[in-house]
């Protein structure tokens, strides 16, 4: 089992990124890690050589690239040669904590998409409040505009993540509305929800609403990339803000604001850690032919290691065959002749 690493992509890299391959190598000793990037730096945070290949590129994709430029024209870039790897056979997988849109377009033009996915989805694994499951929401962004077959094809791309992944017998899929009752939404929502319910490959209940979605509405839920991105940053934003605005109010609260919230710490740190969806793994461009991770730009190691036990329950699961084996075996649905 190979994996290729962007060694040099992230607000952290190489640091965040080594040390976190260092972490994940002590669990999984059946991985190989192929790094790419500035050899010279990525030794510097390398306390065991075993399982490791360092591939020498002076060459990265910035945050501020212009994605599918730098694709084309950096060949050599760490997250480039990354991709090909994945492409060549020579690993089996790919992450990074790089420029988003470049990886999304590595994943699209050099890994390639799964015959029958007409458009990936961005997948990642949301928290729940007072559960440890989460719940799996695409698209979060890979594609802007989307039709209503799309949404029923990121049904099953995260069905199919949901119980092989996440080891849930029969996800729940939810399609993001503004309204539960079925003749709610825009004519895309109409549209994908008779699609849905006509889907016997998943277990459909219907909308789901964006203020019930941190209490387990689904297990999986569908929208598409204008919306679900918008959606994300919103848990992110209002995540942060609240805590941003917990701590303000604990110290401008004075002594005995203090004193209780040194009594509540591990109370407060809970809570902190059951919002970080980094918990969960990384975002998985889904429904290409490998295994395709972006991480958080800001990534620390051990998001780095969480996201290697992603990848690795990934490649246990032969998730992806088992996609292209049920996208080449469904039928195409034809319009009848006249």
């Amino acid at each position: 089992m190979k994996i290729a690493v962007d060694a040099m992509g992230g607000d952290n890299a190489p640091k965040a990124i080594v040390e976190g391959v260092m972490l994940a190598k002590k669990e999984y000793p059946e991985i190989e890690f192929l790094l790419y990037g500035k050899e010279d730096e990525i030794r510097k945070y390398v306390t065991d050589e075993s399982q490791l290949t360092i591939i020498h590129t002076d060459e990265k994709i910035n945050s501020d690239d212009e994605p599918v430029k730098a694709i084309r024209r950096k060949k050599n870039a760490s997250m480039v040669l990354a991709a090909q790897a994945v492409k060549e056979g020579q690993a089996d997988a790919i992450f990074s904590a790089g420029n988003t849109g470049a990886l999304l377009a590595a994943g699209l033009f050099i890994v390639g998409r799964i015959k029958g996915i007409e458009r990936p989805g961005l997948m990642s694994t949301m928290p729940v409040l007072g559960k440890e499951t989460g719940f799996d929401m695409l698209d979060l962004g890979a594609n802007a505009d989307n039709k209503a077959e799309h949404l029923v094809q990121y049904a099953v791309l995260g069905s199919f993540y949901a119980q092989k992944v996440r080891g849930i017998q029969q996800p729940r899929v939810g399609l993001l509305n503004n309204g539960t009752e079925e003749t709610k939404g825009s004519e895309l929502t109409k549209k994908a929800f008779e699609l849905l319910t006509k889907e016997s490959s998943i277990h459909f209940i219907g909308n789901v609403e964006a203020r019930e979605l941190l209490n387990g509405a689904a297990d999986v839920v569908v929208t598409d990339g204008f919306t679900g991105n918008a959606v994300l940053k919103s848990i992110e934003g209002t995540a942060l803000n609240m805590m941003s605005l917990l701590k303000q109010s604990i110290m401008n609260s004075g002594t005995k604001g203090k004193l209780g919230a040194l009594l509540l710490k591990d109370a407060l740190r809970n809570l902190k850690n059951e919002m970080d969806y980094a918990k969960h793994g990384g975002a998985v461009l889904f429904g290409l032919k490998a295994p395709v991770i972006k991480t958080h730009g800001a990534t620390g190691p051990d998001a780095v290691a969480a996201t290697i036990k992603q990848i690795y329950t990934m490649l246990q699961a032969d998730v992806v065959p088992q996609l292209v084996a049920h996208f080449e075996e469904t039928p195409k649905h034809e319009e009848p002749t006249q």
